[in-house]
């Protein structure tokens, strides 16, 4: 059955995933040596434009992305689960089902074998990582700006007893392998967060063998965005301010990136365009509801509910102060996601495949 062809590598109930949250809530700002309240605000004042355009942005992107995943990572597998992506549902999928088939189509377009040396670009707590390591054997290193989420990852792939998956903190700007160490490489919507689509490209071909394969989910814009539609920019915004992005770029952007740092570009499209009769797309599991309980978190009455609870945890200690404004930076990006997904002028799934040449 589908349940079991499309299983999570570690699997987790939702009270499991409540007590994970409200443990690493408490424990939060002793793990990771922050305060979450002023993380926050100094998070937000990187977004705000008076303060920092999108080149001082770029500039800034580890400080940008380590504060986000330091304030994020924890709403992330408490809300999604350990693979912090998207995916189309299709019909009769679970939303887990559809998450994991989504990782493993990248595995099969990279032909893996058990004695490959895969590299995950990007690999947040490692969920696509895990799920990929177990349906192929092969081994899996994964890298992450963010300490919290490689010691957090790791200790999921031993409780997984996956020995050949590990994560490793790194940029992925300046990755610490030597040339030609991978067989192929995956990234699944990680990329968008670096300043220039060349460095992180080439340093994938760098370490990538000869005839190895790159394949990636890009968030991208796509040709419906206009720069002159104030809802289409007014989305942008939001996505990159709920999901540390330094600026969005367009898909034709990966596209030249990619042949500019000396890719073979085998296949581009936009996956979100796939036929997908009777099925849900990837954006739908965002909107509000109120019969899904989920989706009853996006409606008025559970934003007004989930801000009373983390204000009344914050009030009693169970949560740091600034949680309700770090739930509150994540809502926005809800919003701006739903609205480029309705719109069609941003994917969460470009998909690119390409090729390191033999010579």
């Amino acid at each position: 059955p589908a349940s079991l062809i499309f299983g999570m590598a570690v699997k987790q109930t939702t009270a499991g995933r409540i007590s994970q949250f409200l443990s690493a809530l408490s424990k939060q700002e002793d793990k990771q040596n922050i305060a979450v309240s002023k993380d926050i605000d100094r998070y937000n004042d990187l977004h705000d434009d008076s303060k920092c355009n999108a080149e001082e942005r770029g500039n800034r992107y580890a400080e940008l992305v380590n504060s986000y995943y330091n304030l994020a990572t924890d709403f992330y597998e408490w809300g999604w689960g350990q693979s912090f992506h998207f995916a189309n549902k299709l019909a009769g999928e679970s939303f887990h089902e559809s998450i994991a088939r989504h990782e493993y189509y990248l595995a099969a377009r990279l032909g893996v074998k058990k004695s490959d040396h895969l590299l995950d670009c990007g690999c947040g707590i490692g969920g696509p990582l895990r799920n990929i390591g177990r349906f192929s054997d092969a081994q899996i290193t994964g890298i992450t700006l963010n300490e919290y989420q490689v010691d957090r990852g790791n200790a999921l792939c031993q409780a997984a007893e996956l020995n050949r998956c590990r994560l490793v903190q790194a940029d992925f700007h300046k990755m610490p392998f030597a040339d030609a160490t991978f067989d192929h490489a995956y990234s699944i919507e990680a990329c968008c967060h670096s300043p220039d689509k060349r460095d992180v490209y080439g340093e994938v071909l760098r370490v990538l063998k000869p005839g190895g394969y790159f394949v990636s989910y890009e968030w991208c814009l796509t040709d419906t965005y206009s720069p002159t539609n104030p809802r289409h920019v007014r989305a942008k915004k939001l996505i990159e301010e709920g999901d540390g992005l330094p600026d969005l770029t367009h898909t034709r952007i990966c596209d030249a990136a990619l042949k500019e740092v000396g890719f073979e570009l085998i296949e581009a499209r936009d996956a979100a365009d796939d036929p997908n009769p009777g099925g849900e797309d990837w954006f739908t599991i965002l909107t509000p509801s109120y019969f899904s309980f989920f989706r009853l978190q996006f409606t008025f009455i559970g934003t007004f509910l989930m801000s009373i609870v983390l204000n009344l945890m914050e009030w009693l200690g169970l949560a740091p102060k600034g949680s309700a404004k770090v739930r509150e930076m994540l809502r926005q990006a809800q919003l701006g996601l739903v609205m480029g997904g309705i719109d069609r002028s941003f994917t969460p799934m470009y998909f690119v495949l390409a090729r390191k040449p033999l010579a």
